[in-house]
């Protein structure tokens, strides 16, 4: 049995605001308490690539990174779940901050459940 890596490499990572601009054009949004989850469908059958995004209205520099470090945990740690040719981003609102991590990943889930894009 082949063994699973959960490294999450760069390349697997939304970077350009191109990339973030083609989601909010042509995607689709679920929305929750503490993040909302675009979703776009690409046409190739690579891997997905996920971005993330905490905006000043979650307060300061270091609560927005930590906020940051736990959506993309969550991602890590559910990425093999995730269909193929899917671009993913997650947008923290300003209740994230003061969400735990449990809160975070459940909500991620549950958007994820709703926007079928978890493969099992």
């Amino acid at each position: 049995m082949p063994v699973k890596s959960f490294a999450f490499p760069k390349n697997r990572r939304l970077t350009r605001s191109t990339d973030f601009e083609t989601v909010r054009q042509n995607g689709r949004v679920e929305r929750g308490r503490f993040i909302l989850l675009s979703v776009f469908e690409t046409r190739d059958a690579s891997a997905f690539r996920a971005g993330f995004i905490t905006s000043r209205a979650v307060g300061s520099a270091a609560k927005r990174n930590r906020v940051r470090r736990q959506m993309r945990e969550i991602v890590r740690q559910h990425q093999h779940q995730i269909t193929r040719g899917i671009w993913i981003v997650t947008i923290a609102r300003s209740a994230a901050a003061d969400a735990s991590y449990e809160q975070l990943e459940a909500e991620w889930l549950r958007l994820a459940k709703r926007a079928s894009i978890l493969a099992a």
